[in-house]
């Protein structure tokens, strides 16, 4: 008896052992249509798959390991905290979770595409000022004046691009919000000040950081008389981690109790180093005045995460940079596709705004920020026409 016992036993296994390796095939192979894109997914599965496939697990967007994976399954708390798990452990690889890449705190060397000119009459803050321009368009999708660097996977279509945006003026309640993600990102100011600051290039005094620069952009809309909301939080202090989970939480608040709203900007500054270390500030002449240089940095869903309008923000990013650049050539940096969504996904009129950069002076910011809502509302009023 207990050798055919054995045997049924065995039988058992291996029948176990087939249905789990058909399942297995199934489910890796389950989004080809071919028979090669079949063979190429099974290709490129491995062990650890049947781990994530056991637990569920295989189309979760996330970097964890298998490991990670099944670590955190076995506890409730860590699991309902994947999340944070996933962020500490991107960080740990020396890389920052793709929604919550600070943007307006890239710090980039020479750059390559854009040809630095000097800028001799640029007021004297004690940092190089630099003209930043593009001069050859290979590497670029060029639509009309406006230079894109694009470093996500899709390809654009310079047509398209031409095509009227989506988001209009209403006339009917609030229609602009102003918000800032990392609002203590902070410029230089000339000579002794009694500015405190937070961190590097940070302060939470708003009369060196992006939300004073907001304030300009406001008084702007307001103006022109179109209705517009700036909050003023600080959304990167005292904790800059997860400052973009807290911006998403008030937009969305915001839209909520203002239905209205159509345009969210949510303004930033950049950072930017030489080769050797030294940083410098972006500025461009504007009728004998020095003004900051500007980049519209425009979101997708390169990262994973859903954002199916992302093109209006592009084609609305598109005719803002060609009004602007008609009246003043150098005030605009090419615009940044990025695979991140930066928050984007919540109107087809949003936009990232890094207004200068950290060596700019509070003064040069402001001229940007007030040219950049003049250069809005003309669009805006022409769109509306």
């Amino acid at each position: 008896m207990t050798r055919p016992s054995f045997k049924n036993a065995l039988r058992r296994l291996e029948a176990l052992a087939l249905a789990a390796g058909t399942l297995y095939l199934t489910a890796v192979t389950a989004g080809s249509d071919t028979a090669v894109s079949a063979a190429k997914a099974l290709a490129q599965s491995s062990p650890l798959g049947a781990v994530r496939w056991e637990l569920g697990d295989l189309w979760t967007a996330d970097t964890l390991s298998a490991a990670a994976v099944l670590t955190i399954s076995q506890s409730p708390l860590l699991l309902s905290a994947r999340a944070d798990v996933a962020e500490l452990w991107q960080k740990r690889q020396g890389e920052t979770p793709a929604e919550d890449r600070p943007a307006g705190d890239d710090i980039v060397t020479e750059p390559v595409e854009e040809t630095p000119l000097d800028a001799p009459n640029a007021p004297d803050n004690g940092v190089e000022a630099r003209t930043l321009v593009p001069t050859d368009p290979s590497g670029y999708t060029v639509c009309g004046r406006a230079y894109i660097t694009n470093s996500t996977d899709h390809t654009l279509s310079v047509t398209e691009l031409g095509e009227l945006f989506d988001a209009e003026l209403t006339g009917e309640g609030p229609q602009i919000l102003i918000v800032h993600t990392h609002g203590s990102e902070s410029y230089t100011p000339a000579g002794d000040t009694d500015v405190v600051w937070s961190g590097d290039h940070r302060t939470t005094d708003s009369r060196y950081n992006v939300v004073a620069v907001g304030d300009a952009m406001a008084e702007v809309f307001s103006a022109a008389g179109i209705s517009v909301l700036h909050d003023r939080t600080l959304y990167d202090y005292p904790a800059y981690s997860g400052a973009y989970d807290r911006s998403l939480a008030a937009i969305e608040s915001y839209l909520a109790q203002y239905p209205t709203i159509r345009f969210i900007l949510d303004v930033h500054r950049d950072a930017i180093e030489d080769s050797q270390g030294n940083q410098y500030k972006v500025v461009s002449d504007v009728d004998g005045q020095t003004s900051a240089q500007m980049t519209l940095v425009v979101g997708s869903d390169g990262s994973g995460l859903s954002h199916p309008d992302w093109m209006e923000n592009l084609k609305l990013a598109v005719a803002l940079q060609n009004q602007l650049l008609q009246d003043y050539p150098t005030l605009m940096r090419p615009i940044l596709l990025r695979n991140s969504r930066y928050n984007q996904h919540a109107t087809t009129g949003s936009l990232l705004v890094e207004v200068g950069a950290a060596g700019n002076s509070p003064e040069e910011a402001h001229l940007a920020g007030t040219l950049l809502a003049q250069g809005m509302v003309e669009l805006l009023e022409g769109r509306s026409k």
